[in-house]
């Protein structure tokens, strides 16, 4: 059985969806009350799961009318390409935020199923095998060749 984690991000995807893809909004208590948890579980998620790095952007106001809403972004190539690479990535990056990168792209059908497993296992701790801050740069470096080898023109 999926984690409560994955249960909340898979139903608000499924959300998004419905609403048309790019726009959810909801009251943080009305889905706390979904899934029987602390509106803090339903922070933790829309923290990790729901980043720009993973291609969303997310607003939120709290108080007794707060609501959240997720904003699905597009990546447009190959103008949002080049931003990602000087911006999204930058001098260095950790493996979370290489994941969420690769994510998106795969969420954005820019990646099929096999370069995105083929891109996870190059930017894993255990396949570079350096200590920090080194490893944040070499994973950085690799990530930008492979994308530009896989998306750049």
């Amino acid at each position: 059985m999926p984690s409560l984690t994955e249960q909340i991000e898979r139903w608000l995807k499924e959300q998004l969806l419905r609403a048309g893809g790019n726009t959810l909004e909801i009251r943080r208590s009305d889905l706390a009350e979904i899934f029987a948890c602390v509106p803090s579980q339903v922070n933790y998620v829309l923290a990790t799961r729901f980043t720009v790095e993973r291609g969303y952007l997310v607003q939120s106001r709290r108080g007794g009318g707060g609501f959240i809403r997720i904003i699905k972004l597009r990546m447009d190539l190959p103008e949002q390409l080049q931003g990602l690479l000087s911006r999204g990535i930058g001098e260095s990056i950790s493996q979370a935020q290489a994941e969420g990168i690769v994510e998106r792209l795969w969420e954005e059908e820019l990646l099929n199923g096999r370069e995105k497993r083929m891109l996870e296992a190059a930017v894993s701790r255990e396949t570079l095998g350096v200590e920090l801050p080194l490893r944040d740069v070499l994973r950085a470096r690799l990530l930008k060749a492979m994308l530009l080898a896989l998306l750049g023109e």
